[in-house]
């Protein structure tokens, strides 16, 4: 199944792998052969010449072995990895078109996993798969047809061996492979976990709750260590058990050996005593080659359980498609929602029922309402987060679905209500998205300005080049917001979508911003989610969300005559001289 994803020239790699692995198993095959012939001179009164020339011929086969095992070794190495890469890759590219749903879907503690410990165990089954898969069967089969009419009572000896070996190895392994597949998943417990604790260390500190996330920890990583040493102790039975038999076997080949050289007379006795020599070491090579398929029983389960893993993520299709229609339209700035309707997969319940409004280029539309009333979930909408359930979402006159997604989040500067940082300079982070070549330091520095940010950027010695640290845990939720704005306004869109963007900024910083966000993006329709009153007072156009319906609309003072949830939202934050 992942083999599929291996290209041409990998393939033709593996001729090369299979060439040299012949060539090793031939030469550990002959070197029995010689040992046989070093046998007979000796025990006949041969010169040293002929002893000498047989152990070169044999050093040169060893050598020779050695020198197609490290090739193989490389080659092997190389193809696992170039496969790793790949299915690295293909993992990567595929959630990048996942909506939100597929990323609920799997969780992101499982993606990481899936992206890193899963390809690392294909990585480890390809690179020994392809040298042990490949010598062992002919090894196995090579060394058996050296020994088959050799004698019949040495073969008797070494099948049985075989067999206890095949029985007592599928014993094993039908315990361990139900255990091998559970890991993977106790993996994603201990990633979530952790990413969990280090994500909310503050508020573990805060609560005093360091024991009980330890206990939550020790609970997932002893259940994960039990498993782990559960597989170690079975498996480790198969170092011992393999000595055990190898060892039973030579020594049943020399006693029925003894047996056979005590009837034997004269000079048969030098030739079964040769003989002897030579099938131990094909014997022996023989369990060998199925020593070297158990250490491949001991990896492919685990790298079976990680390639559909792998494949699942790479054969999920994305539930949001691009759709195939260019807009054409004069119309620039528009968004409209016509009967809208919207529930999450899997959910009986619906978070939006009948919305419907227009908001036309210029204008800034402003949405409000208590938490869980669907505020965030509606404009997500817009760039296609999630797709409606019933009704339509217009952009410039154009149904949402029926966009390119570039072409459609290409018309939005859109800042989440968690301003995300990237390890990069300020500049950079400023300038982020497809559009990056296009933006200057002037488009930077201007972007910055309107979102009041100048002064903590230029007051740092490295001004616009200083780097944010993962996550920006070296600026403050204020300074964060600026610069995820900026990053909006540098892009220069039709529409701006701001979720509750101005949450961490002081009210006089607030209102600045906004001052100069409307009169330099006057030709632009801003959509703001916003939980303060005094944020979108302004506002052209004033939605208010209860439970997921539109239950007021208008201007400020419009609603504060007509809607109750709205008048009741402002007197719980703005007394009755400010609100005037």
């Amino acid at each position: 199944m992942i083999l599929k994803y291996l290209t041409k020239k990998d393939w033709g790699l593996m001729v090369f792998v299979i060439a040299f692995v012949c060539a090793q198993v031939y030469l550990d095959l002959e070197i029995p052969g010689y040992m046989s012939s070093i046998t007979n001179t000796i025990t006949t009164g041969g010169s040293v010449d002929s002893v000498m020339s047989d152990g070169i011929k044999m050093l040169a086969c060893a050598f020779g072995s050695l020198f197609a095992s490290i090739i193989c070794g490389f080659i092997a190495a190389y193809i696992a990895a170039r496969l790793s890469a790949t299915l690295r890759k293909k993992q990567f590219d595929n959630v990048e078109k996942f909506s939100l749903e597929e990323i609920n879907r799997f969780s992101i503690s499982s993606l990481i996993t899936r992206s890193t410990n899963d390809v690392t165990q294909i990585q480890i089954a390809v690179a020994m798969g392809l040298q042990v898969t490949v010598k062992a069967p002919i090894l196995a089969i090579w060394a058996i047809t050296k020994i088959v009419g050799k004698n019949m009572e040495w073969s008797i000896i070494t099948a049985i061996s075989v067999f206890t070996l095949i029985a007592c190895i599928g014993c094993i392994m039908l315990y361990v492979i139900p255990k091998f597949k559970r890991i993977q998943w106790l993996n994603d417990d201990l990633n979530r976990l952790t990413k969990e604790n280090l994500n909310g260390l503050r508020v573990i500190r805060a609560y005093n709750a360091e024991d009980y996330q330890e206990k939550r920890f020790d609970v997932a990583n002893d259940d994960t260590t039990d498993t782990y040493v559960s597989i170690t102790r079975s498996l480790a039975i198969m170092s011992p058990l393999m000595s055990t038999v190898m060892s039973f076997l030579s020594l049943a080949i020399y006693w029925v050996g003894a047996y056979i050289i005590d009837r034997s007379a004269g000079m048969e006795k030098l030739t079964e005593f040769s003989n002897m020599i030579v099938f131990s070491s094909y014997a022996v090579q023989v369990i060998m080659a199925f020593l070297m398929l158990v250490m491949i029983l001991m990896i492919i389960p685990r790298a079976s359980v990680a390639a559909k893993r792998i494949q699942e993520v790479i054969d999920t299709e994305p539930s949001i498609v691009d759709g195939n229609s260019t807009n054409t339209s004069d119309e620039k700035g528009s968004v409209s929602f016509k009967d809208v309707s919207f529930k999450y997969p899997g959910s009986a319940d619906y978070i939006l029922k009948d919305i419907s409004f227009n908001a036309k280029k210029g204008e800034t539309v402003a949405f409000i309402g208590a938490t869980g009333s669907g505020k965030t979930t509606l404009i997500n909408l817009i760039p296609r987060f999630y797709d409606v359930s019933e009704g339509e979402v217009l952009v410039d006159g154009m149904d949402v679905k029926d966009y390119r997604l570039t072409d459609l989040r290409k018309r939005i500067g859109y800042v989440p209500q968690k301003a995300v940082m990237f390890n990069q300079t300020i500049s950079d982070n400023v300038r982020y998205g497809d559009t990056s070549d296009e933006r200057t330091e002037d488009d930077v520095k201007r972007a910055i300005s309107i979102a009041q940010g100048t002064d903590f950027v230029e007051k740092n010695e490295d001004g616009y080049q200083r780097m944010i640290s993962e996550g920006g845990t070296n600026l403050s939720g204020g300074q964060k917001q600026r610069i995820a704005i900026a990053r909006a306004i540098c892009r220069d869109p039709e529409i701006y979508i701001f979720d509750d963007s101005f949450s961490a900024l002081d009210y006089r910083t607030d209102r600045e911003l906004r001052d100069a966000l409307k009169k330099e993006t006057s030709g632009a329709t801003t959509l703001i989610v916003a939980q303060r009153i005094g944020t979108i007072m302004d506002a052209d156009h004033i939605i208010v969300l209860d439970e997921g319906r539109i239950v007021g609309k208008g201007t400020h003072d419009e609603l504060m005559d007509s809607c109750d949830v709205y008048r009741e939202i402002a007197y719980s934050q703005l007394s009755e001289e400010e609100l005037r």
